[in-house]
């Protein structure tokens, strides 16, 4: 089940730090963020930690030129940046995704709940998110750019995979 905040600001991680210019407004989206990373860190409704060991795992073993003994491109930190930056955008109790590195360059987040019903999300150097999901006899394919928030589309998926 993913849980979400009402305070947007609560489950948004990567847009401007605040919209407001004042002293007092970046003293307040600081507050937030700290309130955010405390949720976080949180068992019950935090995000599995281990999401960012497998993320650094996944990009530390494809940081070299032909890390598959096939031509696979590196992981560059730009693409790690983002994929990290994703990962802590998700909602607080998202279910955990598999992390992998793609000949691409890529790092993909995959939700599997069956071989009907599962979802994978590349995060490319540049912010586009490529996705593709199989839920049952359907198919949902397409790029979102990433701004800071995972888009709703791809929340949407991840709740459809994760369905009874």
């Amino acid at each position: 089940m993913i849980v979400e905040m009402t305070a947007t600001a609560l489950i948004t991680f990567g847009a401007p730090p605040t919209w407001g210019t004042s002293a007092e407004a970046r003293f307040v989206a600081k507050q937030i963020e700290e309130v955010r990373r405390q949720l976080q860190s949180s068992y019950t409704l935090g995000l599995d930690r281990r999401i960012f060991d497998d993320l650094c795992s996944a990009a530390d073993t494809a940081r070299e030129p032909d890390w598959d003994g096939y031509g696979a491109e590196p992981v560059s930190q730009e693409a790690f940046t983002l994929a990290y930056r994703f990962a802590e955008s998700l909602p607080l109790g998202t279910p955990s995704p598999a992390i992998t590195a793609e000949p691409d360059g890529q790092l993909a987040f995959e939700w599997y709940r069956s071989p009907h019903r599962t979802l994978s999300v590349s995060v490319s150097p540049e912010g586009d998110l490529h996705y593709s999901a199989l839920l049952g006899p359907n198919k949902a394919y397409g790029t979102e750019v990433f701004f800071g928030e995972p888009p709703r589309a791809i929340l949407d998926l991840i709740r459809r995979v994760h369905s009874a």
